[in-house]
């Protein structure tokens, strides 16, 4: 969610300029009350190694199509919790962990990733859906993500079109930067920022509840289970630093809204009331594809899927029975 990013990165910033000569003077407590991922799993929790993670995913039903569902920034699987069994009645549904979020192994590298090799970074995530599409046995998926993952979605499609049967993108974060400006990124990755990082990311996510409330139409159908599930990110082992070498990952990606998409069948879904995600951006964004369908919500905010279960899986359902 882009207004997540921009906050975090001001942050980041304002602690720079405040410690530009005496970064050690700043204490950076350890994390306390974290576990591996493997311990924090649930029941129908799964695990694959793709591309030397141990990735979590969570899957509901058999035959085709394959449905790969893509979750946002600072969410993780649990973000679909109300629609994955529901899309598995209709073929196999996915949900998995994003790198750097979720359950996902969060891989570290002392003193940075050599060029293009961060698993964090976009390509490393395209790659990453290639992967889960290969591993459950499909040459191709239909892809549906929300927000960021949105826009992973279409960055996927524009490289590989053929490994994507379909997408929907729902309230995807397209006109809007979701990373830090070039201007910006090479502050970033100095000393002062490697070792602040992980403290503005802390204060980021603490403010959870703030941030879930807002990208609803109706903050009170937040349950005290949904609050829990976005706040699971802070029990796995070095969330902090994983989540900080996510920021420094960004990079541009190849497809823009001034290029043309692959002949894909495409839907973008959007709640009426998006303040995170303007609704009018999605509006663009279907305007500016030929052929691609539009479907607005009523009284829904940035994530239809957890506000409005029943009107999104509407929706997708029969989006997916027109490819069939």
């Amino acid at each position: 969610m882009q207004g997540r990013v921009k906050q975090l990165l001001r942050g980041v910033a304002v602690g720079l300029s405040l410690t530009a000569v005496g970064p050690y003077l700043v204490p950076v407590p350890p994390l306390r009350g974290t576990w591996p991922p493997h311990d924090l799993a649930d029941a129908d929790s799964l695990f694959a190694r793709l591309n030397g993670l141990d990735v979590h995913y969570k899957a509901h039903g058999e035959g085709q199509p394959l449905v790969v569902l893509l979750h946002g920034f600072g969410a993780s699987a649990f973000s679909w919790r109300r629609v994955l069994a529901p899309l598995g009645e209709i073929g196999v549904a996915v949900a998995y962990d994003r790198p750097a979020f979720g359950l996902t192994e969060r891989p570290l590298c002392r003193g940075g990733w050599p060029r293009g090799a961060s698993p964090y970074g976009l390509g490393a995530q395209v790659r990453l859906v290639l992967a889960m599409i290969a591993h459950l046995g499909a040459e191709r998926a239909v892809l549906v993500g929300h927000s960021a993952g949105g826009a992973l979605a279409l960055e996927t499609a524009y490289r590989f079109p053929q490994a994507v049967q379909g997408l929907v993108l729902v309230s995807p974060a397209v006109y809007t930067r979701t990373h830090a400006p070039r201007g910006l990124r090479p502050l970033l990755h100095t000393q002062q920022a490697r070792r602040l990082g992980p403290l503005a990311v802390r204060a980021f996510v603490s403010r959870a509840a703030h941030f879930l409330a807002r990208a609803y139409h109706d903050p009170s159908r937040i349950t005290a289970e949904d609050l829990d599930g976005y706040r699971a990110i802070t029990r796995a082992n070095d969330w902090d630093r994983a989540l900080w070498e996510f920021v420094l990952a960004a990079e541009d990606p190849a497809w823009s809204p001034q290029c043309a998409l692959p002949d894909v069948p495409l839907l973008i879904m959007a709640g009426d009331d998006d303040r995170v995600v303007p609704t009018a951006q999605s509006i663009r964004l279907a305007h500016s594809l030929p052929g691609a369908g539009l479907a607005l919500i009523a009284q829904c905010g940035h994530m239809p899927q957890e506000e409005q279960p029943e009107a999104f899986l509407k929706h997708v359902t029969a989006f997916l029975e027109r490819l069939t």
